[in-house]
């Protein structure tokens, strides 16, 4: 039978509500190098108070990375905790939006995504009896992609026979039992520039092209596969009276197969210009595979059956169209089951918020379903999960 020893008191849910506080009020968007590094310093402060022991300080290129092996450093971990704790929002968020708690509901930036389930997960391990073998990692660019913490991260998932991923739960509190997968390009077009009043023929209308080039991209979605192709981000010229010699485009490419993945990317690359002249540029690619159910199933039925044993709300899987760092783990074969984070909503949004009255017993299921993995790991060995 499950146990926890985790007892949900008031005095539990204030320090770990102080902890949050502190780490919500230090504010850290991805793209500041500096503002990421300060957060990673209050994180490691908080951490090491929780934990006992300093964590590993990983910096690549500028951005701040940190590392709990717990126990014998030389031994694979059994379970590794997966979290982030940089966010969307910029400098002077908190001015606007300040951490409050107002009619049991927490607001503040990053909140929902994800310094609530951070702050879960330092409390949960801190509560074990014996945390050997869980490594607890916690990245600094996550919302950017993983572009320098994705070798870490599929290093650690290499050799753990569970990972937990401490992103927000979601819609009712659901775990994420599958993830799509995200791709993601830049188009350049090259044109050629001219005056736009005087010979605005001598020109490649690097704009004209672009809108073509926007409305094949669109093309490629499957609505029927659950497919997207996004455009997003475009920009084109230089001055008002000059036919635009340059443009580009983002492209978010969101889909629950790896075959469906390489199927746009084939389309993307094939790309041709529609202007005599012009020419298109494409960088980018899968950024992340899918987490497909398979690589969730016994974790999350564990989690179900834990939550029963505990006598906690029924525990339901849902499948999101967001990625996360969980799909670079469930991708190199570590069996992998996410949102165990807040319960609440407005992930990168004004309204972004979490249920108070739901971090209790989310933190106990975490530390339960630690528990249960260090003494009983998953059965499929890692590199097994499809």
């Amino acid at each position: 039978m499950a146990t926890a020893t985790l007892t949900p008191t008031d005095t539990v849910l204030d320090e770990l509500l102080a902890d949050l506080r502190e780490l919500i009020e230090c504010e850290s968007p991805s793209h500041d190098h500096a503002a990421v590094e300060r957060s990673a310093d209050l994180v490691a402060r908080l951490g090491t108070e929780r934990l006992g022991v300093a964590p590993e300080r990983i910096v690549v290129d500028g951005v701040h990375h940190l590392r709990w092996r717990l126990g014998d450093p030389l031994t694979p971990s059994r379970v590794v905790v997966l979290g982030h704790h940089d966010t969307v929002w910029p400098i002077g968020t908190l001015a606007r939006q300040p951490f409050e708690i107002v009619d049991g509901e927490l607001r503040g930036p990053g909140c929902f995504d994800m310094l609530t389930g951070l702050a879960m997960a330092l409390h949960a391990i801190a509560d074990l009896d014996d945390p050997s073998g869980v490594t607890l990692l916690v990245t600094g660019d996550e919302e950017l992609g993983s572009p320098t913490s994705r070798a870490l991260i599929e290093e650690e998932a290499r050799h753990a026979a569970a990972v937990l991923v401490l992103e927000a739960s979601a819609d009712g509190g659901a775990l994420k039992t599958a993830r799509k997968g995200t791709s993601l390009y830049r188009i350049d077009v090259v044109g050629r520039a001219a005056h736009a009043g005087l010979e605005p023929e001598k020109g490649v209308n690097a704009s004209v092209e672009l809108a073509h080039q926007i409305l094949a991209i669109a093309a490629l979605g499957d609505a029927a596969a659950g497919t997207t192709v996004t455009p997003t981000v475009a920009a084109a010229g230089t001055t008002v009276n000059t036919v635009p010699a340059d443009a580009r485009i983002s492209v978010d490419v969101r889909a629950w197969t790896v075959a469906e993945q390489r199927r746009v990317d084939a389309a993307v690359r094939a790309l041709v210009p529609v202007l005599d002249g012009a020419e298109l540029l494409v960088s980018g690619g899968i950024n992340r595979t899918p987490l497909e159910e398979s690589s969730s199933r016994a974790l999350f039925a564990r989690a179900q059956r834990l939550a029963a044993e505990l006598g906690m709300p029924e525990v339901t899987g849902a499948a999101v169209g967001g990625a996360s760092d969980g799909n670079f783990t469930a991708g190199v074969g570590a069996p992998t089951l996410d949102g165990l984070g807040a319960v609440g909503g407005g992930a990168h949004a004004e309204d972004e918020h979490v249920l108070v009255d739901r971090i209790l017993d989310r933190t106990v299921l975490l530390r339960a379903l630690l528990a249960d993995l260090l003494a009983d790991p998953v059965t499929d060995p890692p590199g097994t999960a499809s």
